[in-house]
This record gives C-alpha cells, structure tokens and sequence, in this order.
C-alpha cells in the first residue's frame, strides 16, 4: 500500500468514526465522553486532510488553495497503483 492509499484509509475511518458519533450524539446529546471522542476525531481528521492535501493535493473543489480546478488533476484520489 502507497502512503497516498494510507492516507486516504486512515482519513476515511476518522471521517466514519466522527460521523457515527454525530448520529450517536443526536440521540444522546448529554454523553460528554462522546462529544470529546468527537472532537478528537475530527481534529485527527483535519490534520490527516491537511497533510494529505500537502503531499498529494486537494481531495475537493472546496479547498482554499487559490485555484479551484487543482482537485481534478491527475492522479485522482481514488486511483491506486494496483492495475
């Protein structure tokens, strides 16, 4: 496995993760152990999308680098090495 496909493996679970406890936390608002695992999360996310974004480019349109278009250049974030 590359370091891109690490990577991207990596922030798709702490994105699952935060997402789950967001459902989680709709029906138990008052579990502050869950807020707190979600707010690691999703700090552990951000900083796997920033180095991600530093190494490889931006996985979105949404990123602020300047140019909106970077996010469609080749390789695309879903492509792997395997063929």
């Amino acid at each position: 496995m590359t370091e891109r496909e690490r990577l991207l493996k990596r922030l798709a679970s702490f994105d699952f993760a935060a997402a789950e406890l967001h459902i989680y936390l709709d029906t138990h608002p008052d579990d502050t152990s869950a807020a707190k695992a979600l707010e690691r999360y999703e700090a552990a996310g951000s900083r796997l999308r920033s180095e991600y974004e530093e190494k490889f480019g931006p996985l979105s349109s949404m990123n602020e680098t300047g140019n909106r278009w970077a996010w469609i250049s080749d390789p695309w974030p879903w492509d792997t090495q395997e063929g």
